[in-house]
């Protein structure tokens, strides 16, 4: 009793610092337009990134690796794009909207025939689907623009027309509040009884059976949370960047996702974001200085992760603060 009490405490403890350390960070975040905004665009993209990887850590969490999950980061950014297009007047949450809704149809579409399988299988079929996409978007170049892509004009906010600059602030601050509200949700998602019917997938898919619950309907319904979130990044970065192209949808950028989700720590919401702060600043600074080889820098940078620390940044920051309250309670 004593000593599941002392574990407890200790679990309690540690994830006390944690918290603390995230707002820290969420408040560094908001700080960073009037401290550093030469970085805020850099900031931006990667609270973007962090919001789709965020899709690929709900899979994770039932031990299924999407290597296509870019497919609804670029679908949605599309539709945004292609929304605009035909109504240059429209409205930034109008857009946001379309374009979540456009990622969630076509995770409908694609799920309901992805979730019938596992592992490796699950993986590639999401990467075929996925080019598949992207042979659209580059044969088809009289409606996407091709390879060069289509603008994504700047909408309304509101009904008003903000300037660039002060676009620029409202779109920063409001990628922010959908990591911070996004973030929450997914938590609270994970501990609900859907949730946790989810992540009965990667421990025991078979106990679900014998319950009389589908494990497929359960898979699909963190499948749909995983595009919903993937398209909300593609959203807010299509409109970051002004410009939307088929490298959105791109093999490369799955798996860029997945890396960022194991460099951040696999299956943990915070370290989606953590890991794609570090991704991109590790990319653009090493591409400035080390233009030849950021890309090994990167390679060694996430080899050393997962060799000595499998549960990826979160999981050191985790086991230093365990240290830490280790040698409290050994104190006192």
């Amino acid at each position: 009793m004593t000593t599941k009490t002392h574990s407890t405490k200790a679990k309690a403890s540690m994830k006390s610092p944690l918290t603390f350390l995230w707002v820290i960070g969420v408040l560094a975040v908001i700080a960073v337009p009037f401290t550093t905004p030469s970085i805020q665009l850099l900031f931006n993209f990667a609270m973007a990134k962090g919001l789709a990887v965020l899709g690929v850590t709900v899979l994770l969490r039932a031990g299924q690796v999407s290597f296509g999950h870019a497919l609804y980061f670029g679908i949605a950014a599309y539709a945004g794009a292609f929304l605009m297009a035909s109504m240059p007047a429209a409205d930034f949450f109008v857009v946001l909207i379309v374009g979540v809704a456009g990622a969630v149809l076509a995770g409908l579409f694609v799920g309901l025939f992805v979730v019938r399988y596992r592992g490796i299988f699950f993986g590639m079929l999401n990467l075929a689907f996925s080019m598949i996409f992207w042979s659209i978007l580059e044969k088809f170049y009289h409606y996407t623009g091709g390879a060069d892509g289509i603008r994504f004009a700047r909408p309304t906010v509101l009904g008003q027309v903000l300037t660039h600059g002060q676009f620029e602030m409202m779109l920063y601050y409001s990628v922010v509040v959908l990591m911070v509200v996004l973030g929450w949700f997914t938590q609270r998602w994970f501990a609900s009884p859907i949730g946790q019917l989810f992540q009965t997938i990667k421990t025991n898919e078979t106990r679900l059976e014998y319950l009389g619950i589908s494990p497929r309907r359960a898979l699909l319904s963190g499948y749909l949370l995983s595009a919903a979130l993937c398209g909300v990044g593609g959203v807010m970065m299509g409109m970051a960047q002004g410009v939307v192209t088929p490298e959105y949808v791109w093999w490369v950028r799955s798996a860029e996702m997945v890396f960022i989700a194991v460099l951040g720590g696999a299956g943990s919401v915070h370290g989606a974001f953590l890991g794609a702060l570090i991704y991109e600043v590790v990319r653009t600074y090493a591409s400035v200085y080390a233009g030849d080889i950021w890309q090994m820098i990167l390679g060694g940078f996430l080899l050393i992760i997962i060799l000595f620390a499998p549960g990826g940044l979160i999981g050191i920051l985790e086991s230093l603060f365990r240290r830490g309250s280790g040698k409290e309670g050994a104190r006192k």
